[in-house]
C-alpha cells in the first residue's frame, strides 16, 4: 500500500493541474486528423490521469471529466 500526505493547497494544485491535461486531452479526442494509434496512447493517459484526478477531486466534479464515448 503506497500513500501520499499533502496540504489541502497541494491538492487544489493537483486537481487544477490535472484538470488541465483532462480538458485538453478531451478537447484531442474530437479531432479527427489524430491517427488511431495516438488516440489510443491519448486514452492510456486519460485513464492514468483520471484514476489520479478521482482520488483528490470530489466525486461532483469527477463527473464532468466523464468521457461519453470512446473514439
Amino acid at each position: 500500500m503506497q500513500g501520499i500526505i499533502i496540504s489541502d493547497i497541494e491538492r487544489q494544485e493537483m486537481e487544477y493541474l490535472i484538470k488541465r491535461e483532462l480538458d485538453e486531452l478531451l478537447y484531442d479526442f474530437q479531432d479527427e486528423r489524430i491517427e488511431g494509434i495516438i488516440k489510443r496512447a491519448m486514452e492510456e493517459r486519460y485513464k492514468i490521469l483520471f484514476r489520479l484526478f478521482s482520488k483528490v477531486a470530489n466525486p461532483t466534479t469527477c463527473k464532468s471529466y466523464l468521457r461519453s464515448r470512446k473514439y
